[in-house]
């Protein structure tokens, strides 16, 4: 049996066991973004490119470009944390 073959002719000591989880997930892969409650602006114009804020976003939605400079946000990813906002010494970040 498959990981993804579970269905209604699957015999009971096939099932995994409820709430183990198996293998790791991530934000990229699942698209968390749709559970975000606030939404981060990227204020580019107030921006210092200081480099603070891309490392503690936990979920890895601020990407950053080959010559290093940080983008706007991958919104599929974001779950609207605003850890970045709070890091931002220069206030180009701003929850709504």
């Amino acid at each position: 049996m498959t990981e993804n073959s579970i269905n209604n002719e699957t015999p009971w000591q096939e099932l995994t066991i409820g709430g183990n989880i198996y293998n790791a997930g991530n934000a990229k892969e699942f698209k968390t973004g749709d559970w975000r409650s606030t939404t981060p602006v990227y204020k580019p114009e107030v921006c210092k490119q200081c480099g603070l804020c891309f490392p503690v976003c936990p979920d890895d939605a601020i990407p950053v470009n080959k010559e290093g400079k940080r983008e706007d946000f991958d919104f599929d990813a974001c779950k609207g944390c605003g850890v970045c906002a709070k890091v931002c010494p220069f206030k180009a970040i701003e929850m709504k």
